[in-house]
């Protein structure tokens, strides 16, 4: 049987921890930042876990993860 392909664009945005669950980076945070206010922006700071809704569909993803 052949190996399972990892989705390429999904192991550069994921990142599986330690306990399992699943960190993302926060969207809306890369380009027309002027409009934006200062407090939306440091709270679209650092990661989150994926939503448990999304979980099966990202490890799908990323088998060997």
């Amino acid at each position: 049987m052949p190996k399972m392909k990892t989705k390429k664009s999904a192991a550069k945005r994921f990142k599986v921890r330690a306990g399992g669950n699943i960190k993302r980076s926060q969207a809306f945070k890369r380009h027309i930042l002027t409009k934006k206010t200062t407090k939306n922006k440091r709270q679209l700071r650092g990661t989150t876990s994926v939503h448990s809704s999304d979980i099966a569909s990202v490890r799908a993803m990323l088998p060997y993860a």
